[in-house]
């Protein structure tokens, strides 16, 4: 499954279309620019920013949330330190598409990439901007640690690497598929794939271009160093601005493993859970919880050591609910807390995420925030936030102000839209204090709900509100554009290339 070294080691020759298109997407962005870029002997004046995502962590796993029994200190400690928002919401319900908002600013109705779908469905476009070429047309340093699945080197989305989506530095997973495997026999540093120690045995089912599986020897576990590199990176830049996309794979089941093995919850030890009278997999569930914690932890005390942390804007989060994929019971965790629904629903337990922001000196202490965000406002705040400026026309709105405590000077949303194409299709907008659900997507009947009485989304309420209801289907309709390549049910349209075979050629 590993992929030949020399057959990446060739010079990556660009067509003259993605070098003009890149220079194009630079010139555009720095027209805009309100600053300069620095120089090399200027002091760092803009703050370095650290973007940590969990990956199917859900509202109620973290303890400054509810969480009783996972402990989380040290991401409790950053709340306790920052800013805790508790209406934030991720792109999407599930993993690309929640990504491809956070990347370009686009929801759900504008975004290409909407679903988990073959390669070339799911892979970022040359014409695609992302917030890491914002910030670095800014002068900034980029780095993506961990998973990445906007692009695959292996199944002909290489416009979407992230080499060439405004990243200099990369390591971890292009695959999604890929990336449930936490012992994998190999890992991508840029564009070369760097063998691990680990033995795997194929699933025997491709999914997305990718023959996932469970390692049979289990020697290079792979959070830890995605861990290890991403503080690598903060020594080697920590002079300069920088910005670090680390996008952990913990706590995702490895779907393969559940069904080789029945525990999809891989890590290298239970502890502190190991004495619990728990199943493996509840062991599982919460010891990579409270390891990713403690990493999260060593990324504050390594930006204290540096002196660099009240020039440093932290924010946790994670791209969508929780899973209920590895084996572990959910009841006994309850990690979507006071929210209806998980992963692949669009009520607020598959939408609404934990989101953290610290910026010691300038972000308030102790402070909870009811401003409602998504991921494709990262954009927005990471350019206001350097300097610069967002390219025009995306669903992006900077929450610079709300993180700096200027609360009265904070721009409210009118309403924030999702699309899901599993499962018939759905839709979804916040405007307000309302939330309308629509199933299945541009027929189905309306679900509406008072966010502010009714926060389990227990009692549909659209009979009692018809001018609601017809104010907010509106608004679903309007947020949707057509993309070719995703219809309701998200099967691939017969004119797009089939996936791989899933095996990376050797």
């Amino acid at each position: 499954m590993v992929p030949c070294l020399a057959r990446h080691q060739a010079e990556d020759s660009r067509s003259l279309f993605t070098i003009t298109r890149r220079l194009l997407a630079v010139l555009t962005v720095c027209s805009l620019s309100t600053g300069t870029f620095l120089q090399a002997d200027e002091p760092v004046s803009r703050p370095n920013i650290v973007f940590i995502m969990a990956d199917d962590l859900g509202y109620g796993d973290l303890g400054c949330y509810g969480q009783k029994l996972i402990k989380t200190p040290r991401i409790d400690q950053m709340a306790a330190e920052g800013m805790k928002f508790r209406q934030f919401y991720a792109g999407n319900t599930v993993c690309a598409p929640s990504r491809a908002v956070l990347m370009t600013g686009r929801h759900m109705g504008h975004v290409y990439v909407r679903g988990n779908g073959s390669p070339h469905q799911q892979t970022l476009r040359d014409e695609d901007i992302t917030v890491a070429e914002v910030l670095r047309t800014a002068g900034y340093t980029t780095a993506l640690c961990g998973k990445w699945g906007l692009g695959d080197e292996v199944n002909g989305g290489l416009s979407g690497l992230p080499n060439r989506q405004g990243f200099d530095h990369f390591f971890g997973y292009l695959n999604q598929v890929h990336a449930h495997n936490y012992y994998p026999e190999f890992l991508w540093r840029d564009r070369i794939p760097v063998r691990l120690k680990n033995v795997v045995k194929g699933s025997g089912r491709a999914y997305a271009g990718f023959e996932g599986g469970a390692a049979t020897e289990r020697v290079d576990y792979s959070h830890d160093l995605i861990a290890q590199d991403a503080l690598a990176f903060i020594r080697d830049h920590h002079k300069q601005p920088f910005f670090l996309y680390l996008s952990l794979t913990i706590p995702h089941a490895n779907n393969e493993g559940t069904r080789m093995t029945g525990n999809g919850q891989e890590v290298p030890d239970l502890a502190p859970y190991a004495n619990e009278d728990w199943s493996e997999q509840d062991k599982g569930q919460a010891a990579m919880i409270t390891r990713m914690d403690g990493d999260v932890g060593r990324i504050l005390d390594l930006l204290r050591d540096l002196n660099i942390e009240k020039n440093t804007v932290v924010m946790f989060t994670s791209d969508n609910g929780p899973h209920d994929e590895g084996g572990h019971r959910t009841e006994r965790f309850q990690p979507s807390g006071p929210l209806r629904g998980m992963k692949r629903d669009l009520y607020e337990g598959g939408i609404r995420v934990p989101f953290i922001v610290r910026w010691p000196g300038t972000t308030p202490a102790g402070t909870i925030s009811d401003h409602i965000g998504y991921f494709g406002d990262l954009l927005a705040t990471a350019a206001d936030l350097s300097g610069t400026k967002a390219p025009a026309g995306l669903d992006s709105l900077s929450f610079a102000p709300e993180i700096k405590g200027l609360h009265e000077q904070q721009e409210p949303h009118e309403s924030l839209y999702w699309e899901f194409y599993e499962r018939g299709g759905a839709q979804a907008v916040r405007h307000g204090k309302w939330k309308a659900v629509r199933k299945p997507m541009f027929s189905g009947p309306v679900e509406l709900y008072d966010l502010t009485q009714d926060l389990g989304e227990a009692n549909n309420i659209a009979a009692q509100h018809p001018e609601t209801v017809a104010e907010l289907t509106k608004l679903m309709d309007a947020s949707h554009e057509d993309n070719p390549n995703w219809k309701p049910g998200g099967k691939v349209p017969a004119n797009q290339p089939a996936p791989g075979d899933g095996h990376a050629p050797f």
